[in-house]
């Protein structure tokens, strides 16, 4: 595994008898305040998830490690696996058939919760934060809200149109370009704590999350791994906007999780050798230059690696959408991802993502990058 050296090949092990937490019970209730004082007050302060959650980051956008931590074990043989998309495209599906999740199992819960009809017919988002679960053969996977949510983007606006989420410290901002550093924030923290990072669009011409991986790309700057020294002793108090990150991070190049572009629901015209063919031809065309083409030593150069899953009806005479699924689980378990700079326990990244996350929602690049937006227009004041 990646915890100290590096996705290594393995077969597929047998699905895990455990599932960690029952999914939260009320995807559909609103998450962040949008009425009077009181709710603004209360947007602003920490609150825990839900009892039935696992969930490591709060509505009020905060990191919170206790739920978690009492799973994780001092292992360094271990490998995060993170997702990240627009809703609807099958994250929470995508995770289960990693956990080997057998949903013909009377009485079993999926570890992660897929939008029901009801969720669906409301518009909902079902993920809310970060949700974590973690396999017998020790994957931490990260179920993480969708990008680009028109649900969430409703749920943080005021009647004002700000954000009444505390985005970037107590810089106001409005609820659109509050839920843009959003989406930007959570691709951050998750290539820099994550071995592998599934993205994931529907179709084959939707490249919203390529561009959103771009700009990760460009302002992921000066954030550690979680298995820095200097991140393991720095408190979460020290880290604030003033803070120069650059003397934190380890020597040698800056870490970036190996990302594994995933299309989803593709129907049967656009599975033709072809057109996939063009595809992956564009995707390595579009990071030509990017960060993601590092290999494992940093210095050799790797094209990005692109799955296609057909929608559940098609008929393709090529791959079936059961079979796709188990090739992603595969390509995840025997992914060669990008190890961190020195072994750490899952604890240990645990803790140290914390700390990560703060120098996220602190980071002066991303910071200027929101007030570079606001200027521009495109967003409302």
């Amino acid at each position: 595994m990646a915890g100290s050296s590096g996705g290594s090949q393995m077969s597929s092990p047998a699905a895990p008898k455990i599932l960690l937490a029952k999914p939260s019970v009320s995807p559909i209730t609103g998450k962040f305040g949008r009425g009077n004082s009181d709710d603004d007050n209360a947007s602003h302060r920490s609150r825990l998830p839900p009892v039935s959650s696992l969930n490591m980051l709060s509505d009020s956008w905060d990191f919170h490690i206790d739920r978690f931590l009492p799973f994780l074990t001092e292992n360094t043989d271990f490998t995060v696996v993170g997702v990240i998309g627009p809703p609807g495209v099958g994250k929470s599906t995508i995770l289960n058939a990693i956990y080997a999740f057998d949903g013909s199992s009377p009485g079993m819960l999926p570890p992660f919760s897929v939008q029901s009809e009801e969720i669906k017919a409301a518009a909902k988002h079902c993920t809310i934060g970060i949700e974590p679960r973690v396999s017998a053969e020790r994957f931490i996977l990260l179920d993480v809200q969708p990008v680009f949510s028109p649900s969430i983007l409703a749920e943080i606006i005021r009647p004002d149109s700000s954000s009444s989420v505390p985005v970037l410290g107590n810089d106001p901002l409005s609820a659109e370009l509050a839920h843009e550093i959003m989406c930007i924030q959570l691709g951050v923290l998750l290539a820099s704590i994550c071995h592998v990072l599934l993205v994931v669009s529907e179709g084959v011409h939707e490249d919203n999350m390529w561009h959103l991986m771009s700009t990760v790309d460009l302002l992921k700057h000066a954030i550690p791994d979680p298995s820095s020294p200097a991140l393991s002793r720095l408190q979460i108090s020290e880290i604030g906007p003033e803070m120069e990150f650059k003397d934190k991070l380890s020597e040698g190049n800056e870490y970036m999780a190996t990302p594994i572009f995933v299309h989803s629901k593709l129907q049967d015209q656009d599975l033709s050798p072809k057109n996939i063919l063009q595809l992956r031809k564009a995707l390595a065309q579009y990071f030509e230059s990017s960060s993601f083409r590092q290999g494992r030593n940093g210095s050799e150069l790797v094209e990005p690696v692109s799955l296609v899953i057909p929608s559940k009806s098609s008929r393709n005479q090529h791959e079936s959408y059961q079979l796709a699924m188990w090739k992603l689980r595969d390509q995840v378990m025997s992914s060669k991802s990008t190890s961190f700079s020195r072994p750490v326990s899952e604890r240990e990244w645990l803790k140290n993502s914390a700390k990560i996350w703060e120098m996220v929602k602190n980071s002066p690049i991303i910071a200027e990058y929101s007030r570079a937006l606001q200027s521009s227009g495109m967003f409302r004041r």
